[in-house]
């Protein structure tokens, strides 16, 4: 009788019910998911872009058509088109405008291979001719953009402002975009401009009014602070006052703890007491001897203080905002103190105006004619909430557009001029190369006419016909001939139109949203724990915190 094989024993490696999925398959899943998120977006691409409104689990409504905002906002859960969120995020972070070019790109560069993949051809293969074409793409960018000449200012500034009306020609607000433009590239040119840390440019929102209200407050404004009884008594205008910052509280503690003092004579009890009221009024009488006329101030500032402030002539204001009081000091100058003592003249900021303001419905403090003014404030008005936190997006972008403009000052013309030039030429180069790298070259070209494509089709144009006129003359050397969604040829010359963009855009959009294809390109197997599908708890709290919690802090009630 012949003997059976041995049974081979089943070898588990991994937790019951992960779910494993591998192969051509599961790459054309996610590349798959990765164009769903693409659609979503393409709609709000160029100047006749639509808007997203976005509404969370909490009921709250928001409007934008930022590309990195609406990823943010839509919680998407699958693992490989989590990486278009991410290159979206850094693009924002690092360029500012962009965002959705960024994504679109990544996923046309997958649609236009897929078929690839469903033949056959190794990943690999692709990923080497997609970051061949990169290459390309860079080194031509580097060999068009336009250097501009910073010696002349006049002819600088203009540039900047045709950056920043680009960049906003896509926003809610295009139709005030001389307006803003001003004030974006006004607000770049007051910062440090070795520095140009972008997050001194203060930015308040305030309900009411139209959006031609908004105004740049070269300075410091922010809202004003909770205040006790005394503020309305104390000044609210100065002309070159002395101001004082601090991280100081001037309230009467109240006791904290749970604290136990035995005294045998009322006189004790009040001895404390005066003890108490002795320490602020010395902090008080150190702060009025520095000659300070506004006193500002991280921690809260009491009643008492408050009053004291006001007899004699002294403006303050307690719970400061962390980032606010770091402008003040930036414009006015000094520096934040920790004690009331030893303060001097050094010590102490300055600036030419200090006023109170009603601004719509609030009350603003304002530092103008600062002689450090390194910062500035963007106060914004507008109709409706999401209204004025979209204006806010919008700039956020103008402003990162204009100051890459101030640190590299090469330019290119956007509105798929740029894009289509560059698929003009690798289309040219691929025919050079043999093998199936000439098929992915192709194809990387192809999916670069995605971004004006998008806009035409975004404008209500007709996409074919027209990227057929841009082909025409980019083969006949127009290279700047780009879409132009206002004429009735459809077709312009986007650099004498003015339609700018910081070469620093392009490159980034390219460099990310082809290291992104290729990421996606090598994934083969996405093994998912069980796990990872339940809604994440948290790690549990240590035996006892309930208890401690509920015991409360302070004398708390008597146990009956």
């Amino acid at each position: 009788m012949q003997r059976g094989l041995p049974m081979q024993p089943t070898v588990v490696l991994l937790k019951e019910g992960t779910d494993t999925s591998q192969g051509k398959g599961q790459l054309l899943s996610n590349i798959s998911a990765c164009l769903a998120i693409a659609e979503t977006l393409a709609s709000t691409l160029g100047p006749r872009g639509m808007d997203k409104l976005i509404v969370n689990d909490r009921g709250e409504a928001q409007i934008t058509n930022d590309g990195a905002t609406i990823l943010k906002l839509l919680d998407i859960v699958h693992p490989a088109a989590r990486t278009l969120v991410d290159i979206a995020r850094a693009q924002d972070a690092e360029v500012g405008d962009g965002t959705t070019s960024v994504v679109l790109l990544a996923a046309q560069f997958l649609k236009e291979v897929r078929s690839l993949v469903e033949e056959g051809v190794s990943p690999h293969i692709i990923m080497k001719g997609f970051r061949k074409a990169s290459q390309l793409a860079l080194e031509r960018i580097k060999e068009l953009q336009i250097s501009v000449d910073k010696s002349d200012p006049e002819r600088f500034r203009s540039l900047l402002l045709k950056c920043a009306s680009t960049s906003m020609s896509s926003k809610l607000i295009h139709s005030e975009k001389p307006f803003f433009s001003k004030m974006v590239v006004d607000a770049i040119e007051i910062l440090d401009q070795d520095d140009l840390d972008e997050s001194l440019i203060g930015v308040k929102k305030i309900a009411g009014g139209g959006l031609q209200d908004s105004l740049l407050v070269k300075g410091v404004a922010f809202k004003k602070t909770f205040t006790y009884a005394g503020a309305e008594q104390q000044p609210k205008h100065f002309k070159n006052p002395l101001i004082l910052c601090l991280n100081v509280e001037l309230e009467l503690k109240a006791e904290k703890d749970n604290a136990e003092v035995r005294v045998d004579a009322v006189s004790d009890y009040q001895a404390i007491v005066d003890a108490e009221w002795e320490i602020i009024y010395r902090k008080l009488e150190a702060i009025q001897k520095t000659g300070a006329k506004v006193v500002l101030s991280k921690l809260p500032i009491g009643d008492l203080a408050t009053q004291w402030f006001a007899d004699r002539d002294i403006f303050c204001a307690g719970r400061v905002a962390a980032g606010d009081l770091r402008r003040v000091v930036q414009a006015a100058g000094g520096s934040i103190q920790s004690t009331c003592s030893d303060i001097s003249r050094e010590h102490l900021g300055t600036c030419g105006l200090f006023d109170e303001r009603q601004i719509g419905g609030e009350r603003y403090n304002i530092f103008e004619d600062c002689p450090k003014a390194k910062t500035c404030t963007l106060i914004l008005r507008g109709g409706a909430e999401q209204f004025i936190e979209e204006v806010e997006r919008s700039l956020h972008d103008a402003l990162m557009v204009v100051k890459r403009a101030v640190r590299n000052g090469e330019v290119v013309a956007g509105g798929g001029a740029i894009e289509m030039e560059l698929s003009a030429y690798i289309r040219k180069h691929a025919l050079s190369i043999p093998g199936k790298q000439q098929l992915v070259l192709a194809a990387f070209a192809k999916a670069l006419e995605i971004i004006p494509r998008q806009i035409c089709d975004n404008a209500g144009l007709d996409s074919t016909d027209i990227l057929n006129k841009l082909r025409m003359k980019h083969a006949s050397g127009e290279t700047w001939a780009g879409v132009d969604v206002d004429g009735a040829a459809g077709v312009r010359d986007n650099l004498e139109a003015f339609v700018w963009e910081p070469s620093l855009v392009k490159i980034n959009a390219i460099s990310s949203a082809t290291e992104a294809a290729c990421l996606i390109l090598s994934v083969d197997e996405t093994v998912r724990n069980p796990q990872s599908e339940a809604a994440n708890p948290g790690p549990k709290a240590p035996p006892g915190t309930a208890q401690r919690a509920l015991r409360g802090r302070g004398r708390g009630m008597a146990r009956r």
